[in-house]
C-alpha cells in the first residue's frame, strides 16, 4: 500500500472540531483515504512526497443539488427574464420536450460535459436528479444515466406535471408504473412542493411511495413563494429541503428541530432577480444549511461552487468559513454523507488546492479560476 504525504500546505481545511482550519500543515493519503494530518513538522514518511507549495487545501465540495440529464438550451428564457419578465416553473416543460428528444448518447454526454466543469472547479461529489422525461421511459433512462456517474441520484418524477395530465392520475403513475421503474437506479425521491407544481398532499403521497421502496426523501420547498413544503419535508424526516426562499418562523423552527438540511441554491436567484434566502436567520437558528448549483438548463445554470461560496458571502450573508463549510460538509450532510466533505482521518481524499494561501480568496476573488488540481480518492481528476 502507498502512501502519499502531500505537505507544504499554506492553509489546510479539515473541519475537524478542534482545528478545522490549519497553517502549515501536511497530511498523508492511504488506499484512497486520509490516513494522518497535522502540521507539517510532525509529518510521518511516506513512499511519496507532493508539495504544493503554500497553497491552501479545501476539501472537495459536495454539490447536493443538480438537475445534470437534459437537452436543449434555454438562453431565450434567461434573456426576457433579464428584460423584466419574470420566472415561472413552467419552462421545465421546454427542456422535457427536448430531452425527451435526444438520444442516450447525447444526455450521457451532456453530463460528461458539466461534470468535467465541476471538476476542473473542485467538486468531487454530485448528486444528480431525473425530472425532464416525465414518462416512464424517459424517467428510467434518466436516472440509468446518472447512475453512471455518481451514486447520488435522485427520482424526481414529481418535477412538474405534463402538459394535458390530469394531477391525481399523475401522481398514480410517479407512484405506481414509474417508480417501479425508477427506484433501482435511484437512492432518493424528491418532488417539487409548490403552486403550480404539487400541493401538500400529493407530494406526501409521492414521497410516501418513495420511502416504500426505500427511497430517502428530499424535497424542493418554498422556491417561488410561502407554502407547505418545508413542513412536509420535516414531516416526513426528508434529508433535506431545498430552496427555502420564501420561510415563515414555524419552518425556521421546524428545520431547526427536526434536523432536516436547508439546502440553499443562490444561482437560482442570481439567475432569476428573486430575492435571496436568508442564510443568516436559518444559521443562527441552528439549521445546518447545505449551498448548492442547482445546475439546470432553466434557472440556474451554472456548475461553479466556488461562484456559490461567493454568492453564499456577499448575498446570503454567510462568513467565509460558514459558506466553505455549507459547500463541503453542510452538502455532504444533506447526502447523510460521513465520508465526504470533511478531511479528517477515514475521509475519502477527496480535495482540491487551491492557487491562492487561504480559502477565503474563494469569495474575495468571484470568478476566477482558483482550482489548481482536484482530486477523488487520491487520483487527480482536474
Amino acid at each position: 500500500m502507498t502512501a502519499r504525504l502531500v505537505t507544504g500546505i499554506g492553509e489546510l481545511t479539515t473541519w475537524d472540531a478542534e482545528r478545522p482550519v490549519l497553517a502549515g500543515a501536511a497530511f498523508v493519503v492511504e488506499d484512497g483515504r486520509i490516513a494522518w494530518w497535522g502540521a507539517a513538522a510532525d509529518a510521518p514518511d511516506a513512499d511519496e512526497r507532493d508539495d504544493v507549495g503554500g497553497a491552501a487545501v479545501i476539501p472537495g465540495f459536495v454539490d447536493s443539488h443538480t438537475h445534470l440529464v437534459f437537452a436543449g438550451d434555454r438562453s431565450a428564457e434567461f434573456e426576457a427574464r433579464m428584460a423584466g419578465e419574470p420566472y415561472r416553473a413552467g419552462g421545465i416543460r421546454t427542456t422535457v420536450d427536448a430531452t425527451r428528444a435526444a438520444a442516450d448518447h447525447e444526455l450521457d454526454a451532456g453530463v460528461r460535459r458539466h461534470l468535467s466543469e465541476m471538476h476542473r472547479q473542485g467538486t468531487t461529489t454530485v448528486e444528480i436528479k431525473s425530472g425532464y422525461g416525465l414518462t416512464v421511459h424517459d424517467e428510467e433512462r434518466a436516472l440509468r444515466i446518472a447512475r453512471r456517474h455518481t451514486d447520488e441520484t435522485t427520482y424526481l418524477g414529481a418535477h412538474v406535471v405534463p402538459s394535458g395530465s390530469d394531477v391525481a392520475e399523475y401522481v398514480d403513475l410517479v407512484t405506481g408504473p414509474m417508480l417501479d421503474a425508477c427506484a433501482p437506479h435511484a437512492r432518493w425521491v424528491d418532488v417539487f412542493c409548490e403552486k403550480g407544481a404539487f400541493d401538500a398532499d400529493a407530494a406526501r403521497a409521492v414521497l410516501r411511495a418513495g420511502i416504500a421502496t426505500g427511497l430517502a426523501p428530499r424535497v424542493h420547498a418554498n422556491q417561488l413563494g410561502y407554502g407547505p413544503g418545508v413542513q412536509v419535508a420535516c414531516e416526513v424526516g426528508a434529508a433535506s429541503a431545498d430552496h427555502c426562499t420564501y420561510l415563515t418562523d414555524a419552518d425556521v423552527d421546524a428545520l431547526a428541530s427536526s434536523g432536516t438540511v436547508a439546502g440553499l441554491l443562490p444561482g437560482v436567484e442570481f439567475s432569476s432577480r428573486a430575492p435571496y434566502p436568508d442564510a443568516r436567520r436559518l444559521v443562527d437558528a441552528g439549521v445546518t444549511v447545505a449551498l448548492a448549483t442547482d445546475c439546470n438548463p432553466g434557472s440556474s445554470y451554472t456548475s461553479s461552487m466556488p461562484f456559490v461560496v461567493a454568492l453564499g458571502v456577499r448575498e446570503l450573508r454567510l462568513t467565509p468559513r460558514e459558506a466553505l463549510w455549507s459547500a463541503t460538509a453542510g452538502g455532504a450532510a444533506s447526502l447523510r454523507r460521513d465520508d465526504v466533505g470533511h478531511l479528517r482521518v477515514g475521509a475519502r481524499a477527496d480535495y482540491a488546492v487551491l492557487d491562492a494561501p487561504s480559502a477565503v480568496h474563494l469569495a474575495y476573488r468571484p470568478g476566477v479560476p482558483l482550482v489548481r488540481e482536484t482530486v477523488v480518492g487520491g487520483r487527480p481528476v482536474a
